[in-house]
């Protein structure tokens, strides 16, 4: 239960603070976003909702499709990761606290810093293992299924979506293309501390709680 406990709540603290960066990112739109992001804020400029709805709308559309190819990608995490991304976007873009555009040279730094942000919590709620995201499952599932290498559909999906978003009309700039060569390198980096400081905790919880067994039993 303890190391429950302990994945979740590495899991929400990486969702938001990924979430954190999506929303920085998204104030300095004019600089160009993450592709998925794009999709959101085009669809969001063009038909209405919020752009943390249009998150959670089109997550929920990638769950379906993913469930149909290899539901082995699907876990409980999937499913809280498509909604509280969502709200925590809408949450922080309704508080207004986050630097806004001002159109000079400190709105590059704001959208290198979403980035970077964005990466480091990504690394840290996929180092739970409480399941993959659902554009990650989706892309997995594909890859699964077509026999291609990860970053192969992961480039073709993304450059897809991109293309989509800007027919739509969404933000589309030279840091939607640079965006994965910064974030990536973080990410994984974040990834692999976090998951091995993760299960050097479970480690040391199974240790104490041996030896509090080993204690009460004189």
């Amino acid at each position: 239960m303890v190391k429950h406990v302990l994945r979740w709540a590495f899991f929400i603290i990486g969702i938001m603070i990924f979430s954190l960066g999506i929303t920085m990112t998204i104030n300095v739109k004019h600089l160009g976003i993450h592709p998925w992001d794009v999709l959101n804020v085009a669809f969001f400029e063009k038909i209405g909702l919020s752009i943390g709805s249009w998150s959670i709308i089109i997550s929920a559309l990638l769950i379906m499709i993913s469930f149909l190819l290899d539901r082995s990608y699907i876990k409980l995490g999937t499913f809280f990761n498509a909604f509280l991304v969502g709200l925590c976007v809408d949450f922080y873009l309704w508080t207004g606290l986050l630097p806004q555009a001002a159109h000079t040279w400190t709105d590059i730094l704001i959208i290198i810093m979403g980035i970077v942000i964005m990466g480091f919590g990504g690394g840290i709620y996929n180092a739970a293992g409480v399941g993959s995201g659902p554009r990650d499952g989706f892309m997995l599932s594909l890859s699964d299924k077509t026999g291609m290498s990860i970053g192969r559909v992961r480039i073709i999906v993304e450059l897809l979506v991109l293309l989509i978003g800007f027919l739509i009309g969404g933000p589309v700039f030279i840091f939607s293309l640079i965006f994965t060569f910064i974030q990536s390198p973080i990410f994984q980096m974040t990834y692999m501390k976090f998951r091995k400081w993760i299960k050097q905790i479970e480690l040391m919880m199974d240790e104490k709680i041996r030896l509090e067994h080993k204690k009460r039993l004189g």
